[in-house]
């Protein structure tokens, strides 16, 4: 992929968009182009800039000193209107509860977009592991081996769990990124398929039950917990998903 095609592609890559196939085009172009992985940072940092300096749509000085004005000349002039002045406040307080309600409805629809951007970089890191065949850094089916192996190169201390016995043994862990900070990817196992479960340090915005999503193909499941969050993602069976994030939520 050139870089021309690339840079009409990445808003719609940081969107979520594109297929699957367009999706691992771009991610293996920008792994090889820092001015197009420069544009998708910019592109990151904007929907970030938004989500958190957003304004509340509040009236201007200049308009509450206008309907503060309207409102003195109404009384002064006395008229026998047949609106009474308390209706006239309360389409100011109208106006002044929509701007609040826009406000906030912005505020939601910026945090969305930054959910959906972490989302799909969590399926194309997935689908990276696969497609180059780098599932682990450090194989090892025992905790005790993949959880130090993290010292170091985190900030945090995953915590690292075995489920063999329930049918989702550990096979290793790697170093990962999302929205631009490493992670950890704790590699686990059900029959034939891996299920990459990444937790980071991030505000706690999910609830401690996992809430279920899919995206192209692949079962997602997120949620929070001692001030982590976590997202396994396979293409394991949904209830089986389901079994997978209980163990971890106990």
């Amino acid at each position: 992929m050139r870089c021309t095609e690339a840079r009409t592609l990445i808003e719609s890559y940081v969107d979520g968009e594109l297929d699957l196939v367009r999706n691992v085009e771009v991610e293996h172009h920008l792994g090889d182009c820092p001015a197009c992985t420069s544009m998708y940072r910019d592109a990151l940092d904007l929907r970030s800039r938004i989500r958190e300096e957003v304004s509340y749509f509040r009236a201007s000085p200049d308009l509450q000193q206008r309907v503060r004005a309207l409102t003195r000349q109404k009384i002064t002039e006395k008229r026998r209107s047949s609106v009474p002045i308390w209706i006239w406040s309360g389409a100011v307080a109208a106006v002044m509860l929509l701007a609040v309600i826009t406000a906030g409805l912005v505020r939601r629809e910026a945090e969305s977009s930054r959910d959906q951007v972490i989302t799909q970089e969590i399926v194309a890191d997935h689908v990276r592991s696969l497609m180059a065949n780098h599932l682990t850094d450090v194989t090892s089916t025992g905790q005790h081996t993949v959880k130090p192996w993290f010292h170091g190169k985190l900030d945090f201390a995953p915590p690292v769990n075995d489920f063999a016995v329930e049918g989702f043994p550990l096979i290793g862990g790697r170093l990962d990124y999302l929205d631009g900070h490493p992670v950890a990817a704790l590699v686990y196992q059900r029959r034939l398929h891996p299920i990459n479960l990444f937790v980071w340090i991030a505000p706690q915005k999910y609830a401690e039950k996992a809430s279920p999503q899919t995206r192209q193909g692949y079962n997602i499941l997120i949620w929070a917990r001692d001030g982590m969050t976590y997202c396994a993602i396979s293409d394991v069976a949904a209830d089986e998903m389901q079994t997978f994030a209980a163990l971890l939520e106990k």
